[in-house]
């Protein structure tokens, strides 16, 4: 009897058997070039925030300090998220056949 992780495993499969296709060379240095863009854009980010934030914790501005704790929090998200797309455009572009 199989376990229910190998029949979910089998029904993934089932529904993109394109997702086991290995990569080429070429294909993981284009998803690896898209972390390193993605992972510097975070960086930047981090960078000017967190110097508001330093400001803004100086000058024992709790409530200010709180909402740019926000604003970083909601830009990584973002920013990955923007990450993951593009890795998912990129992907569906090295299948034949789909779009």
């Amino acid at each position: 009897m199989k376990s229910a992780y190998e029949l979910a495993m089998e029904r993934l499969q089932a529904s993109d058997p394109d997702s086991a296709t290995p990569l080429t060379p070429e294909q993981k240095a284009a998803l690896a070039e898209i972390d390193r863009i993605y992972q510097g854009k975070i960086a930047e980010r981090e960078i000017f925030l967190k110097q508001q934030l330093d400001a803004t914790l100086a000058a024992s501005n709790w409530e200010e300090a709180g909402k740019i704790k926000k604003q970083l929090a909601a830009e990584k998200a973002r920013i990955a998220e923007e990450k993951d797309n593009e890795k998912q455009r990129l992907r569906r572009s090295f299948s034949p056949g789909r779009s």
